[in-house]
């Protein structure tokens, strides 16, 4: 599974996401199977293509543009919680 962490500059913020997405994704026991990338807005729609999951802030989602992924948005990057409730469903078996 491919997860891209898309913030507008794709520097500290995308950074801190794809991090708490890896703790997530531990939680989840699905980190065996999972790679995350962290992404600016401008990188993000191409990589997002490619991958299975995005995901960003409600400010940046429509910017993705019509991409295969699925797009979470996360309104907290820094609640591990709530990265993991809404990772759930897309790593389920």
């Amino acid at each position: 599974m491919k997860i891209v962490a898309v913030c507008g500059m794709g520097i500290g913020t995308s950074v801190l996401l794809k991090m708490n997405a890896e703790k997530a994704l531990r939680a989840l026991a699905a980190d065996a199977d999972a790679e995350v990338e962290a992404a600016d807005i401008g990188t993000a729609r191409g990589a997002a293509r490619s991958a299975d999951v995005v995901l960003t802030s409600a400010e940046l989602a429509d910017e993705i543009g019509d991409v295969p992924a699925r797009v979470i948005v996360i309104d907290n990057f820094t609640d591990v919680a709530e990265i993991t409730e809404k990772l759930r469903p897309s790593v389920a078996p």
